[in-house]
């Protein structure tokens, strides 16, 4: 069997031509594409060589030796360790630019199309954005400490972080009292994760605990709500486990000021991770789907109402469909509680091969739908048959999209009039879209 070759420790001097799809920088040498983490297109680069592929290498970056007019000083002390951002270190306007480039490239690579125009992209603040994140807990013997965050940049050891600059207040400055707070209780190598989500109107911890916490544990935890004027939850198990430390809080709310609604959502819900972004993604979305007052819309994913309640304040009639039936019921009540009777909502699965109930054989005059990173490959000829004008598609992954607006146009007879970057994500390589089609 041929071993391959050894990687040469001695630094390589190396000119960066390009951005890869996760945000590191493309060299080539030999003819063989060199990925380095933290470097910018334009730059040249001495770098070591870590890692070696059939198609590629992976390297470190040992220093710049021209640096990029793009390059800026990362807003946090923890980046490059980190695996949470990959671009703090690319200017706001360059790292659009890459991530436009990202969906024209699909667009024509992927789908074969071309929107006859392009948005402007749609931006919020580049800091303290997120609402919503997951974080690792871990208990490091030989530290006498637990460490809560991210984990470390291509590894799953996490890293050692004291703040968090993308998470929104209170939740950037929780990251060092969390872990000193673990690291008290007597269950602190039997709880590996915590799940936070930042409302309007309160702050709440989901603590994921193997082990039941004893009294000692559970006194900890109140004081330390209290303190933070936090909600703490505890989740044993799956998600229909999870209860609250003492009585149950407010109902954690956020709000839609254009339209006027208010949607409550449980800690462990889906809901887009940036509020500021939110709130432009759905006014841009209705703004292009142009609802009028006697449309029947069909809102697909729909979540709990995040689009289906500003629909139902511009149409006459808007149908939900989402395959998480306790979001369908979240949805429901969101209606109610915003008093909308002309918004309908059914549990089905969206992802099924053949979808043939009632209601994707009815008519609907628009149609809106914000899809997982799969796409919505399934759900399309549905909305063919529809008979909708226009269609409004929001997507969290540029190959999918891509993939299904082929499909719209070349098989279904739309056309893409207009698609467009939303960055919902700052200083990372994901790319949020929002595309237009037109019968």
């Amino acid at each position: 069997m041929r071993r391959p070759a050894k990687l040469s420790l001695t630094p390589e001097q190396v000119q960066v031509l390009d951005l890869s799809q996760d945000g590191r920088g493309v060299a080539r040498i030999d003819g063989k594409a060199v990925f380095v983490d933290d470097a910018l297109p334009g730059e040249s680069v001495e770098i070591q060589r870590l890692r070696r592929h059939r198609n590629f290498d992976e390297a470190k970056l040992l220093r710049v030796l021209t640096a990029s007019p793009d390059r800026v000083e990362p807003v946090c002390k923890h980046f490059g360790i980190c695996g949470g951002c990959a671009l703090q270190h690319l200017s706001a306007t360059k790292q659009l630019e890459y991530k436009q480039n990202q969906l024209l490239e699909s667009l024509t690579r992927i789908g074969c199309v071309t929107p006859a125009r392009l948005l402007e992209p749609l931006t919020a603040s580049v800091t303290g954005y997120r609402r919503r994140a997951r974080l690792g807990v871990r208990w490091v013997a030989g530290k006498g400490r637990a460490l809560a965050g991210f984990r470390e940049r291509g590894s799953n050891f996490l890293a050692d972080l004291r703040r968090c600059e993308i998470l929104r207040p209170p939740l950037d400055a929780l990251i060092e009292p969390l872990a000193a707070l673990i690291s008290q209780l007597s269950i602190k190598d039997r709880l590996p994760q915590v799940e936070a989500a930042v409302a309007d109107n309160a702050t709440a911890l989901v603590f994921r605990v193997l082990d039941e916490p004893n009294d000692l544990d559970m006194e900890l935890l109140r004081a330390f709500a209290q303190e933070h004027a936090l909600q703490i939850l505890l989740q044993p198990g799956g998600y229909e486990t999870i209860r609250p430390l003492q009585e149950k809080g407010a109902a954690l709310t956020y709000r839609l000021p254009e339209f006027d609604v208010a949607l409550e959502f449980e800690p462990s819900d889906f809901i887009q991770i940036n509020a500021e972004l939110n709130e432009r993604m759905v006014s841009r979305a209705i703004a292009l789907l142009a609802p009028e007052p006697t449309d029947r819309v069909l809102d697909l994913f729909c979540g709990i109402g995040n689009f289906s309640l500003p629909l139902a304040k511009r149409s006459a009639r808007v149908l939900g469909i989402e395959g998480d039936a306790q979001l369908v019921a979240r949805a429901q009540q969101n209606a109610a509680r915003n008093g909308l009777q002309n918004a309908q909502f059914i549990a089905a699965n969206l992802a099924a091969e053949e979808l043939d109930a009632l209601w994707t054989r009815d008519h609907y005059d628009r149609v809106l739908l914000d899809p997982p990173r799969a796409g919505a490959k399934e759900v399309l000829p549905v909305i063919a048959r529809s008979g909708a004008v226009r269609v409004v598609y929001i997507s969290c992954h540029p190959g999918s999209f891509a993939r299904d607006a082929g499909i719209l146009v070349k098989e279904h007879g739309f056309t893409l009039s207009a698609a467009g970057v939303m960055d919902m994500f700052p200083h990372t390589a994901h790319v949020e879209s929002i595309g237009v089609f037109e019968r």
